[in-house]
């Protein structure tokens, strides 16, 4: 089936087309925009991606040309949102860098932080985006009220169960952080800071819970923005608790803050503001609810109305997210126990920390780049599969796969050959020291955003077909690989590079699982997922990227070493690293006539509604 440049296919009437029609967007190409994202991103959540992709109608009565100009301007606007927030959220951790430095006093910081986006995704948050929402979506277009006697169980359900189970999470905070870290809990200080930490930090599963609830009902009343824009408010309050902290108590390289220094007020400040950002993150969708259209009432007659069957069908996803966390503990406890024997030897930055850090910045071009290509695509593959075309599933998953390859493939690279300049310029209150030990923990991840997104884009292709039991093992294989190569890490390699193995061993982790997810779509789909096109065009942006990297990475090294102080050397080394990357990679591109290049720029262009 052809595929044209800008990615669309045939109108319906036209021959080879499916059996649907789909409205012409303005610039002619054929678009759709009825999936959502439905996405919770935590900068600390070391390895989890809790994103859950549902196909949902779009409510009203309005004109085909009217819903493709609408939703593409929710498009659009959720594009933005999304960008924003993790702009943001960046910038929170380069202020908590800069106020608890990058060792063992941010490594409580960050167990306790880490909490609560666990419990609540492990009881209840998997369930809430993957079954509850579409059941919320189904009753808005069957029952007379439209959903929202649903709408208010909902909503009744998860602020009496989150709420229970947060009361008793704050009360059992030691015995977290004695799971999440022997190592911390062995530490008088550094226990009693966590503790702290988390008792501030553990209600904000609370308000996350009510976030995502409020957020999906507007979603299928057709108000995209408000759960894309409102955590920019939670980044924004957190920027601010910590920078009145730094300006307070100093950066940490100048005031050598410590688990045994840090005051409790300066705990309750950090502590405070972490929760007052959710809670008001939360609390600003209540406007957008009442504006349109729906009260909340509080109702406890949950029986005989639908819940408990929705229950029923979450058990895959509960063991989906049983698995994440699980190898998340795993890499927290190596990570922590790492990085504070690293520490005592001279080595800040190589602990849970620096782990975090990296990893929230790798994942940004997949967050960024990926997802919003696959968005674009998805509804087709839904569509494609319901109606039994395994060709059109194919060619789709090609598409998503060949097109985010234009950009993930240079950004693993560049990562690759400008980490340690980039996280220094970056992280340059955190010390020298450290930042340079988060740029090798960021080299390590970098070629591991190829598998990373490629996993991402075929496992679509099992959700498209209802199928949630194979991403389930498919993910359980990539959990344990990356558990024995993090334990393999912590115990062979000294102290101050374990967490640089164990970055190392994610990307395996996901070579080996989108091996396997390969082969059982491949199956799936007859035998044939396209993959000579596909390894074809991998392999000839690897061969732009591979010397394009080099030549950068030579550049940088030289400037590193010639130039002083080190924030005006990784400024210069990058900017010149990044240029010549980006230049000889669009050369060697070109000279290769990559058709896949013009496809991105066109994906793009219509993500932004031009």
């Amino acid at each position: 089936m052809n595929v044209d440049g800008d990615g669309s296919r045939p109108a319906a009437s036209e021959p080879g087309s499916r059996g649907r029609a789909r409205h012409a967007a303005p610039d002619g190409s054929a678009r759709d925009f009825e999936t959502l994202r439905i996405r919770r991103v935590s900068g600390s959540a070391a390895g989890v991606n809790s994103s859950v992709t549902a196909t949902m109608p779009v409510p009203g009565e309005r004109s085909g040309a009217e819903q493709s100009s609408g939703l593409m301007k929710s498009s659009a606007l959720m594009a933005a949102g999304t960008l924003v927030s993790r702009l943001t959220g960046f910038l929170r951790t380069l202020v908590m860098g800069a106020a608890l430095g990058v060792g063992t006093l941010n490594d409580t910081y960050q167990v306790a932080n880490t909490l609560p986006t666990m419990i609540y995704v492990l009881v209840g948050g998997g369930a809430l985006n993957a079954v509850f929402i579409p059941q919320l979506v189904r009753s808005m277009k069957e029952d007379s009220d439209g959903g929202a006697a649903y709408a208010n169980r909902l909503i009744t359900l998860v602020v009496t169960f989150l709420g229970s189970v947060t009361l008793v999470c704050v009360v059992a905070a030691p015995e977290f952080i004695r799971i999440m870290s022997p190592s911390m809990a062995a530490h008088p200080d550094q226990m009693r800071v966590a503790v702290a930490f988390a008792r501030y930090c553990l209600p904000t599963m609370f308000f996350m819970g009510i976030h995502v609830v409020m957020g999906q009902i507007l979603n299928a009343r057709g108000r995209f923005g408000a759960m894309m824009w409102t955590p920019v408010l939670n980044n924004i309050l957190i920027i601010a608790a910590f920078g009145s902290f730094t300006w307070v108590f100093g950066t940490a390289s100048r005031s050598g803050i410590s688990a045994s220094t840090i005051t409790p007020q300066g705990i309750r400040l950090l502590g405070v503001g972490t929760l007052l950002g959710l809670a008001v993150q939360a609390l600003a969708m209540v406007p957008y609810l009442r504006d349109s259209g729906f009260r909340i009432r509080l109702r406890f007659d949950w029986r005989g109305h639908g819940l408990g069957k929705a229950l029923g069908l979450a058990k895959w996803t509960f063991l989906f997210v049983l698995v994440n966390q699980a190898g998340m503990v795993v890499v927290t406890r190596l990570a922590t126990a790492a990085g504070a024997t690293a520490e005592k030897t001279g080595h800040p930055g190589t602990g849970i920390t620096a782990y975090n850090y990296a990893l929230l910045l790798w994942q940004m071009p997949q967050a960024i780049i990926t997802v919003s290509v696959m968005t674009a695509i998805l509804p087709r593959i839904a569509r494609a599969a319901a109606d039994g075309d395994h060709t059109a599933v194919r060619d789709d998953i090609s598409q998503g796969l060949r097109t985010s390859a234009v950009a993930i493939v240079p950004c693993a690279f560049a990562f690759l050959a400008l980490g340690v300049p980039l996280i220094q310029l970056l992280y340059a209150g955190a010390g020298e020291e450290g930042a340079r030990n988060i740029g090798f923990v960021l080299m390590a991840f970098a070629l591991g955003l190829i598998p990373y997104s490629v996993q991402y884009v075929v496992l679509r292709g099992f959700y498209a077909y209802e199928d949630t039991r194979t991403p389930f093992f498919n993910t359980l294989v990539v959990a344990l690989v990356n558990a024995a190569g993090s334990l393999a890490a912590y115990l062979l390699l000294p102290a101050r590079w374990a967490v640089t193995g164990m970055a190392l061993s994610y990307g395996l982790a996901y070579v080996i699982g989108v091996g396997i997810a390969w082969k059982r779509l491949r199956s799936r789909l007859g035998g044939d997922l396209d993959g000579t096109r596909v390894v074809r065009t991998y392999a000839r942006l690897i061969g732009a990227a591979l010397p394009a990297s080099l030549a950068a990475g030579l550049v940088a090294a030289r400037l590193m070493t010639a130039m002083h102080p080190p924030a005006v050397a990784a400024l210069t080394a990058l900017a010149a690293g990044a240029t010549v990357l980006i230049a000889l990679f669009v050369l060697l591109a070109r000279m290769m006539r990559i058709e896949e290049v013009n496809a991105m720029v066109h994906m793009v262009r219509a993500r932004l509604g031009r």
